[in-house]
């Protein structure tokens, strides 16, 4: 299971967390930090670490090079005695960009939350979307964890991204 690290109290983090760990066949003891951030917050944070002035959706800002199992023998300098894990890195999730996204999209801020999450922790694990092959990798994965947390997109139906047994990443 990934332990999830946040003052934001929302379930939907350890909903994703969980169907993250089983999806991928994580192993060992991860934990992920989470932050919920102001506009203000986030263009500073984004113009710190990439160099870009602007307001983004979401960051992620991992502590390993993304590849398990996460267990102290693996990973002793990034092990935390008292929350006996791995800390993988930290997501910064920018609330009011989330909320804009939802309504754009039509769906909730539930699941746009959800999604924004993933797409941080899936960095986090060492998906990116640079290319092409990437890109779709880290989409298939996507769909199938929150298909698994049950935060399917109102339209994936009709995209047909419900996604087969041989398509599971």
């Amino acid at each position: 299971m990934i332990k999830v690290v946040t003052e934001a109290e929302n379930p939907i983090f350890s909903r994703v967390a969980a169907a993250a760990f089983a999806r991928l066949n994580l192993a060992g003891d991860p934990s992920v930090e989470v932050v919920i951030a102001s506009e203000d917050e986030i263009r500073a944070l984004n113009a710190g670490a990439r160099g870009t002035d602007a307001v983004t959706d979401v960051l992620s800002f991992p502590m390993t090079d993304g590849a398990g199992p996460f267990t102290k023998a693996a990973y002793p300098f990034d092990y935390d005695g008292e929350s006996d894990s791995v800390n993988i890195g930290s997501v910064v999730i920018c609330d009011s960009r989330a909320a804009a996204q939802a309504a754009l999209y039509g769906h909730s801020v539930e699941r746009e939350t959800g999604y924004l999450f993933l797409h941080g922790l899936l960095h986090l694990l060492g998906y990116d979307h640079a290319d092409q092959a990437a890109k779709k990798r880290m989409r298939t994965a996507e769909d199938a964890v929150l298909a698994d947390a049950g935060l399917l997109r109102p339209d994936a139906a009709d995209e047909k991204l419900l996604l087969t047994k041989e398509d599971k990443p």
